[in-house]
C-alpha cells in the first residue's frame, strides 16, 4: 500500500512538472489540469526542465496533425509546411521566434555586452531580427516541403520539436545566466541529470519516430546547439531566455535540414 502511494506521488509530481512546463512554453490552457500540492514548495523551471521534450512532442504532434489534415486538401507541399509551422507559432505564442529575433538584433547590432543585452530586451524588432525570422521560416518550410510525403514530414517535425527543446536544457545546464534578472536567472540551473533525462526522452522519441535516421537528427541538433552555446558565451558571457529560444529555432532548423537531406 505504501509503495502504491509512493508511485502515485511520483506520477503526480511528473504530471505537475509537465503541466508547469507546458503552461510556460505554450499557450495551451493546462494550468488547472493537475491541482497544486499545498504542502510542497513550487518547483522552478530548471527542476521541471526534463519535461521540455515532452512539450516538444505535444507542439510537434499538433503541428503535424494540422499538416496531415491539410494534406487531404491537395495543397502544395510548401503550403502544408507553412501551415504546420504557423500552427506551432500559434501554440507557443511565437515564444521561440521572439527569442531568435531578439538574439539576432542584439548580437548583430550591439557593440559590447551591455548594449547587446539592452537591444535584446527592446520589444522593437530590427533588421537582423526580421531577416532571421524570414530565413528561419523559409529554410524550415523548404526542408519540410522537400521530404517524401506529409507522413515523413510530420514525423521529422515531431522529432525536431522534441530534440530542439531538450537541447535548450543543455544550454541552461552548461552556461551561466548573462543577467542577474530576467528569465535566464529566474529559471535556475538544471542539474546535469535533468538535462540527460530530457535528452534521453528526446532521443527515444526520435528513434521511435524516425528509426536509424535519428542519429543524424541528434548530431545535427547537437552541433547547432553547441554553436549557439559558443556564440552566446562569446557575445554576452552566458544565456538569457532569448538565447534559449534562439537555440530551439536554430537547432530545429538544423534537424529539419538534416532530415530532408537524409530522407529526401
Amino acid at each position: 500500500m505504501a509503495g502504491s502511494e509512493k508511485n502515485s506521488t511520483i506520477l503526480l509530481g511528473w504530471a505537475r512538472d509537465l503541466v508547469f512546463v507546458t503552461g510556460f512554453l505554450t499557450r495551451l490552457p493546462v494550468a488547472r489540469m493537475v491541482p497544486a500540492d499545498p504542502d510542497q514548495a513550487p518547483r522552478n523551471l530548471a527542476q521541471a526542465a526534463w519535461a521540455f521534450p515532452a512539450v516538444g512532442l505535444i507542439v510537434g504532434a499538433i503541428s503535424g496533425l494540422t499538416l496531415m489534415v491539410a494534406s487531404t486538401l491537395g495543397l502544395h507541399p510548401l503550403a502544408l509546411a507553412l501551415i504546420a509551422l504557423a500552427t506551432g507559432v500559434v501554440v507557443t505564442g511565437a515564444l521561440h521566434e521572439d527569442g531568435l529575433a531578439d538574439v539576432a538584433d542584439g548580437f548583430g547590432g550591439g557593440l559590447d555586452i551591455q548594449s547587446k543585452l539592452t537591444i535584446m530586451r527592446d520589444s522593437a524588432i530590427g533588421t537582423y531580427g526580421m531577416l532571421a525570422l524570414v530565413f528561419s521560416v523559409i529554410i524550415r518550410a523548404s526542408a519540410l516541403a522537400g521530404m517524401p510525403g506529409p507522413g515523413t514530414a510530420t514525423l521529422a517535425l515531431i522529432s525536431a520539436a522534441c530534440i530542439s527543446r531538450a537541447l535548450m536544457v543543455g544550454l541552461m545546464a552548461n552556461l551561466p545566466a548573462a543577467r542577474d534578472d530576467g528569465l535566464g536567472a529566474s529559471a535556475g540551473k538544471p542539474e546535469m541529470e535533468t538535462f540527460l533525462t530530457a535528452f534521453a526522452l528526446a532521443a527515444v522519441t526520435a528513434f521511435v519516430l524516425s528509426g536509424a535516421v535519428a542519429w543524424i537528427l541528434l548530431i545535427a541538433g547537437c552541433l547547432a546547439a553547441a554553436a549557439m552555446m559558443v556564440l552566446a558565451k562569446r557575445q554576452i558571457g552566458g544565456h538569457t531566455g532569448d538565447v534559449l529560444g534562439a537555440t530551439q529555432q536554430v537547432s530545429e532548423t538544423a534537424i529539419l535540414l538534416a532530415a530532408a537531406a537524409a530522407l529526401g
